[in-house]
C-alpha cells in the first residue's frame, strides 16, 4: 500500500522522532519538568504509578495520563465520556460523511486525526507526545511494539460486544474507575427503566427488534453478541431467531435481498455504513420479500445513525440508542 511505502521510506525520520519523544519523556520522569514534592504526592494519591494487565501483557503507567491518543471509536467514546479530550484519535473506519463522530462534536474540537484506522500515522502520534495510547489487539496488534515505544500502550482484546469490560480497562489506565462505574450504572438503570416503560405500553410483552445494516457487500443482521445487541438486551427486547447468537465470534449474519425475511420483527432499525450506491439497500428495499415484512407494512422501520448504533461502542453512543428507541416506541425516555 502507498501508506506503508511512505512509512518505510521515512523510517530514519520516524526513528529520530521516536527517540526524541522518548528522551523527553525520560527527562520528565527524572524530574526535568520541575515538579514539586506536592505534585509527586498528588500523583501517588491518584494511584500512580500503576501497572495495567491487558491482552498484550502488562504496561506501567508512571503518572495520571493527560495526553491520550485513541485508535478506535470505542476508546474515543470512553475517554470523552470520562472528561478527557484526547490529543489524537482516528476517525471511524466505516463512515459515510468522514471525520469524527457527529454525536461527539462538542468534545473533539482540536483533536488531531492520526489515522487511517488500518495504519495509524506513527510519526504524527509521536509528535503529539502522548502519555497513554489506547486501542485493541484486533485493530493494531501488528504495531503494538511501535506504539509502546512511543508511550505506555494498553490494548483490549477486541471491540464491539465486550464494550463494558473494555470501559473498565480504559478507566483503570486513566485512573477513573469510579467515574466509569457510576456512568455504567446510570446507563443500565436508564435502559432498564426504558424497558419497563415499553413493556407497559405493549401490555406487558416486549416487542421483538431486528437490526439491519447496509454496507458495501451483503446486508448484515446484527446479533445479541454485538454492541447494539447488548444495548437492546439491556432494554429487554426480544430478538428474532436469526439474531439470537450470543457467541462473540458470531456477531452478524450476512443476507442477500431474497433472505431479508430473516429480519422479520415487530420493530426494525436500519443503519447504513456506506452510500446507497455501494450497498444492496436499493435491491433489498425494492424486493417483494422486504415489502412483505410486517414491520414494513406497519410502518415500524426506523432509520438510525450508524455512528452510534454500530461504531460508537460506548456509554455515550448507548445513550443515543436509548433515545432512538424511546422515539420509535413512543415512550418518554427516562431521565438520567
Amino acid at each position: 500500500m502507498s501508506t506503508r511505502t511512505a512509512l518505510h521510506g521515512t523510517r530514519r525520520l520516524a526513528a529520530a522522532l521516536l527517540t526524541a519523544v522518548l528522551a523527553g519523556g525520560a527527562l520528565t520522569a527524572c524530574g526535568g519538568s520541575g515538579k514539586s514534592g506536592d505534585d509527586t504526592k498528588a500523583q501517588a494519591g491518584a494511584g500512580f504509578p500503576r501497572t495495567i494487565e491487558h491482552t498484550m501483557g502488562s504496561t506501567k503507567i508512571p503518572s495520571k495520563p493527560k495526553r491520550v491518543v485513541v485508535l478506535d471509536t470505542g476508546e474515543l467514546d470512553d475517554v470523552t465520556m470520562l472528561g478527557i479530550k484526547p490529543v489524537g484519535a482516528v476517525s471511524p473506519h466505516m463512515k459515510v460523511d468522514g471525520g469524527f463522530p457527529a454525536y461527539l462534536k462538542n468534545k473533539v474540537g482540536g483533536v488531531q486525526d492520526v489515522g487511517p484506522m488500518q495504519e495509524p500515522n506513527l510519526e504524527r502520534i509521536a509528535s503529539l507526545k502522548p502519555d497513554l495510547i489506547l486501542s485493541s489487539k484486533v485493530r493494531h496488534e501488528k504495531v503494538y511494539d511501535k506504539l509502546s515505544a512511543i508511550a505506555p500502550t494498553v490494548f483490549t482484546e477486541t471491540t464491539g460486544y465486550p464494550w463494558k469490560a473494555n470501559l473498565e480497562v480504559h478507566a483503570k489506565a486513566l485512573g477513573l474507575e469510579k467515574q466509569a462505574a457510576r456512568a455504567m450504572k446510570d446507563y443500565e438503570s436508564r435502559a432498564h427503566a426504558l424497558g419497563e416503560a415499553i413493556s407497559k405500553k405493549y401490555d406487558g410483552k416486549m416487542p421483538s427488534v431486528s437490526v439491519v445494516r447496509f454496507v458495501a457487500g451483503p446486508t448484515r443482521l446484527y446479533q445479541k453478541a454485538s454492541f447494539s445487541g447488548v444495548v437492546l438486551n439491556d432494554i429487554g427486547f426480544e430478538r428474532p431467531k436469526s439474531q439470537s447468537s450470543e457467541d462473540p465470534d458470531v456477531n452478524m449474519l450476512d443476507v442477500g435481498p431474497e433472505e431479508i425475511d430473516k429480519a422479520e420483527a415487530d420493530l426494525v432499525f436500519v443503519t447504513a455504513a456506506d452510500s446507497p450506491e455501494k450497498t444492496e439497500e436499493k435491491d433489498v428495499t425494492s424486493n417483494p420479500v422486504w415489502k412483505d415484512l410486517e414491520a414494513v407494512k406497519n410502518d415500524k422501520v426506523y432509520t438510525v445513525p450508524d455512528e452510534t448504533w454500530m461504531s460508537g461502542i460506548g456509554v455515550q453512543a448507548a445513550g443515543k440508542m436509548l433515545a432512538d428507541v424511546a422515539r420509535a416506541t413512543g415512550v418518554t425516555l427516562p431521565a438520567k
